[in-house]
């Protein structure tokens, strides 16, 4: 057994007895409110970086309104799963791409994962810290994976990242919690939050699915590779380099409402990288693959599991259901044009394997374009899926990631268009039910 592990039992028994000063942190009424990481805000705010007019700016993110998700291509030396980029960070810059740091050195937290222990005196001088003590294990358990420091110090590294950029986020600030909310809560909102975005952009696999794959002989254009990412994802990233090697990339956005909860809307980044034009390289790094648990990230939701294979089998009929995050009964489902209902959803054709297959309807084939689901006459080539397992159910995926989001719940006749990624309010599943 771990030390973790075995610490976690021993505390679980003595903790309703021990007098702690850190007790308050893992109260019922705490992890309560780390479940919901939730706002007061919702998500019909007013857009970031497209009003100058005086906001709440504990809904709406100023000044830094432009949300930029950084991802890593470490391969000197190698770090983290050879199929997957690795996060940098979250970084809110000004809407003219200045920035601010370091906005509240009260809030430099240092305790981000894990248990601390003092041997002299168990009991008095425990303290989980601050992701841990939230219940975010399923968020932890993905950044010690995928949220890697070069040097091997990833507490440092996303106590770093933290500092610098999470204290700047407006809509972060304590005093903007709802009423209640445990210490540091919004330190834990900000990791999920990072994490949740970084599932949704999987850009090795949004590289491979137009052929782009690491080499140690070819060079790409730059050209080459905004046009893949951007046929894939839907907008146009930023890409750096270091001496011709591609080892960054910048996915920006906007956001109504607040960090916690609002909707994140990606826009095409507004300036360009380091790259050169030509002769790009895009080295292999060594080490071993992975499955990255896709979905939108949960900080405790009980009984979440990640998608562990394809399936046995693939059905040629199926409708397709809605799961939303968090839930265990379906919403509806997608009907003929590729939109979400409450209404009776549509019988869709499968065609290929759970590694790569694609869609169609009574209307015609299925694509995503800009982001976005169709269904219908108009699509002459059809968007290449995947799915992969979630326990007992079937999930369809995009880019490698199950996460699809629209920008509401439907009901009775009201239909919502489906996203790939958790870029808009609404995060769910696609479930393949067999027809």
């Amino acid at each position: 057994m771990s030390l973790l592990a075995l610490a976690t039992l021993l505390l679980s028994a003595a903790l309703p007895s021990i007098a702690s000063p850190y007790w308050t942190e893992l109260s019922p009424a705490n992890r309560d409110l780390f479940k919901r990481g939730s706002s007061t805000c919702g998500t019909g705010g007013v857009l970031s970086c497209t009003n100058t007019t005086a906001q709440n700016t504990c809904c709406f993110e100023s000044p830094g309104g432009h949300l930029l998700q950084v991802q890593f291509w470490d391969t000197n030396p190698s770090t983290g799963p050879t199929n997957s980029w690795t996060i940098h960070g979250l970084w809110p810059d000004h809407c003219d791409e200045t920035f601010d740091q370091f906005c509240d050195e009260s809030r430099q937290y240092t305790d981000i994962s894990g248990v601390c222990f003092f041997p002299s005196d168990f009991y008095r001088s425990y303290h989980l810290q601050i992701l841990t003590a939230a219940g975010a294990t399923d968020t932890l358990n993905f950044m010690n994976e995928f949220w890697k420091d070069q040097g091997g110090d990833d507490e440092t590294f996303w106590e770093h990242e933290w500092g610098k950029h999470g204290t700047c986020m407006s809509t972060l600030v304590p005093s903007c919690l709802p009423k209640g909310s445990a210490a540091k809560a919004e330190a834990v909102d900000f990791f999920n939050t990072v994490v949740r975005l970084f599932q949704g952009l999987p850009t090795f696999t949004f590289l491979s699915s137009q052929g782009i794959t690491p080499s140690s002989t070819a060079t790409f254009t730059l050209s080459q590779l905004t046009s893949a990412l951007k046929k894939a994802s839907g907008f146009t990233p930023g890409l750096d380099c270091t001496s011709g090697v591609l080892n960054q990339i910048t996915w920006y956005h906007e956001l109504r409402g607040s960090v916690i909860d609002g909707t994140f809307v990606q826009i095409d980044a507004p300036q360009a990288g380091s790259c050169p034009s030509t002769g790009i390289k895009y080295p292999p790094k060594t080490g071993t693959t992975s499955t990255p648990p896709s979905g939108p990230s949960s900080t405790t939701t009980t009984g979440s599991q990640s998608p562990t294979g394809p399936p046995g089998s693939l059905p040629t009929k199926s409708t397709l259901s809605i799961f939303q995050s968090g839930s265990s009964s379906k919403t509806g489902g997608l009907l003929t044009a590729g939109t979400w209902s409450t209404q009776t959803p549509a019988t869709y054709t499968i065609s290929g394997s759970t590694s790569s297959l694609t869609l169609s309807t009574s209307k015609g084939k299925c694509q995503v374009s800009g982001g976005s689901l169709t269904c219908g006459s108009s699509v002459t080539t059809a968007s290449t899926f995947s799915a992969v397992t979630s326990g007992s159910q079937l999930l369809i995926a995009f880019g490698g990631s199950t996460s699809f989001s629209s920008d509401g719940v439907p009901s009775g006749t009201v239909q919502e268009t489906v996203f790939t990624g958790t870029g808009h309010s609404k995060a769910f599943s696609i479930v393949v039910d067999a027809a």
